[in-house]
């Protein structure tokens, strides 16, 4: 059952990353010098990467998993905004997934889903405008372009003109990165690289990661977000403007005190300009139209109010989704999903970061020489690659603690956690303490290691619960206690997670069995289980743990086994 990242993910980790590191790179120095087409370039950078890549890795659905990573990898920057961006790089690695996987890897599949991909940019920017602005944004444009060809006296539409012609520029710019991909691919295929030195170039700012306090997520306003987005959107159809603009002035005041990374938008002077001008435009459109004598003007306006209004919810209430959705508890929820590989993939892609960023040229050398930069960016990937593999074999370590019914395995462990201690070695999970009354076993009590908290889990004479074990009831709160305590440790550093016991309960997939298959699959972590001589066949088969280290109590004392387990655990888990 031990479970590692497939090759598949750790392949697109990779690829994902390269793709990350040019966007926070290169799309740093792009942004800071106000570089027309920005986004086009960065989406340019992103195809040449996935198709280069495909040529020496050539498996299906690296396209679409890159573009998930490097998505998510995006929302290590400090900026608030991240749907956008998210949304643009899953849709264009999907695009070209999809174009890849209908026409084969061809050249007629790399160049259709890359001008596909590359049109998405424009695509989504007038879906934003809708989705911000509403449809009136629609019939302002529409209006607009008619009143200029009135005034120019031009006798052919030329409506949807802009649009058709952008359209075609924005494909055009994607059949460049589309061959300049393949150009790389086959220069690849042509001249494999053998052990190409890294030149560690000083990358142009820091690694961005997550700064300042730690922030008090909740599931509760999650839900409390979504339905005030839904909320608003309602008033500002059905209600007067004095209605929507005092409520949704309300729910942004409510904001700003929780999420104040959320209203950096709206702090930004182009958001303001863009506010006026859509305002005035609106208000000329409908003016324009309107009927003599009639309040056209004072209408415009607060048409023009109101689709801004819209667009604030928009922004600002996407930004808090989310970084509430930066949750632990969400992250885990996906751990239980078909993405399951996805928390792994993302710790490998941050661990990677560092060593792409550094290898990433700057803009300069980019456009001088495309094809020789990508052969060597991509080059690393191989390398990395090897690197990972060969580390595989270092994988967190799984120890079983064995020994008869009564003989002290607990109290052996507890004095593991002493010598862990005394080495400053982090160890966390459940213990479960004997209950004795009048020298006799009535029940059993979980202990949290790290903080010693208690919760009855197992009694004899109590009735706690429904469900037994043997001659005990289990009890409920201890349940949902000790596996809140395991869950907390899937995704956190402690150098071990000890969980006492493992036996018949979670052989038949109750009791602790789900976090154990969590902690087996994603932790970095080295697992330290207590099993009952008698169930240790059981345990091990279920789980396949035959590359377990066994430790019976009787056969080694626990000076010797908490110095063997340290001289044997995976160094590399923990802090």
């Amino acid at each position: 059952m031990e479970h590692r990242l497939s090759e598949k993910w750790i392949k697109a980790s990779i690829a994902g990353t390269i793709w990350a590191a040019s966007e926070i790179v290169l799309g740093s120095f792009l942004h800071n010098l106000k570089v027309p087409f920005s986004g086009n370039i960065l989406t340019g950078i992103g195809i040449v990467i996935l198709i280069s890549i495909s040529y020496i890795w050539t498996d299906k659905g690296l396209f679409w998993r890159a573009g998930l990573i490097c998505a998510l990898m995006k929302t290590m920057s400090p900026s608030a905004v991240i749907f956008g961006p998210m949304i643009a790089i899953i849709t264009e690695s999907l695009l070209l997934e999809l174009f890849v996987r209908l026409l084969g890897r061809t050249i007629a599949g790399y160049l259709i889903g890359s001008m596909l991909a590359m049109s998405w940019n424009l695509i989504q920017k007038v879906l934003n405008y809708i989705i911000f602005y509403g449809s009136n944004i629609i019939e302002v444009y529409s209006d607009l372009l008619k009143f200029a060809q009135k005034q120019l006296n031009i006798k052919a539409d030329i409506v949807w003109s802009p649009i058709i012609v952008l359209l075609v520029a924005y494909a055009l710019f994607g059949l460049l990165a589309a061959v300049t991909g393949i150009r790389v691919g086959r220069k690849m295929l042509r001249q494999p690289v053998q052990d190409l030195p890294i030149t560690n170039n000083q990358p142009s700012g820091n690694v961005p990661g997550k700064t300042g306090q730690e922030f008090n997520y909740s599931i509760t306003w999650l839900l409390i977000n979504v339905g005030l987005i839904i909320c608003s959107f309602i008033l500002l159809n059905m209600t007067t403007w004095v209605v929507w603009s005092l409520a949704i002035t309300g729910i942004v005041i409510v904001w700003s005190i929780r999420y104040k990374r959320a209203l950096r938008q709206l702090s930004k002077p182009k958001f303001w300009i863009l506010f006026v001008f859509i305002t005035l435009v609106t208000a000329f459109v409908i003016t324009k139209k309107a009927q003599p004598g009639g309040n056209s003007l004072l209408k415009g306006l607060l048409i023009g109010i109101q689709m801004n209004f819209r667009a604030v919810m928009i922004i600002v209430g996407f930004s808090v989704l989310g970084t509430e959705l930066y949750n632990p508890v969400v992250r885990i929820f996906f751990l239980k999903t078909s993405f399951k590989n996805l928390p792994l993939a993302l710790e490998l892609s941050a661990e990677s970061l560092p060593l792409f960023i550094a290898n990433i040229p700057d803009i300069k050398t980019l456009f001088r020489n495309p094809v020789s930069v990508f052969y060597r960016v991509i080059s690393h990937a191989e390398g990395r690659l090897s690197e990972i593999k060969g580390n595989a074999a270092s994988a967190h370590k799984t120890f079983i603690i064995t020994g008869s019914i009564g003989e002290g395995k607990t109290t052996y462990v507890k004095k593991l956690i002493e010598i862990f201690r005394k080495y400053n070695i982090k160890a966390g999970g459940i213990l479960s303490e004997r209950v004795i009354n009048n020298s006799q076993t009535t029940g059993y009590d979980l202990v949290n290691i790290e903080t010693g908290e208690k919760e009855i889990f197992l009694r004899q004479y109590e009735e706690c619960g429904s469900e037994r074990i043997g001659r005990f009831t289990i009890c409920p709160k201890g349940l949902v206690f000790g596996n809140a305590i395991l869950k907390s440790l899937v995704l956190s550093i402690n150098t071990f997670v000890i969980i006492d016991e493992i036996g018949l309960l979670e052989v038949r997939n109750k009791g602790w069995s789900d976090c154990l298959n969590d902690l087996l699959e994603n932790a970095r972590n080295n697992i330290i289980l207590i099993v009952r001589d008698t169930s240790i066949l059981e345990v091990t088969n279920k789980w396949n743990l035959k590359d377990a280290i066994i430790l019976n109590i009787n056969e080694i004392d626990y000076q010797n086994a908490g110095l063997y387990i340290i001289k044997n655990m995976n160094s590399k888990s923990g802090n």
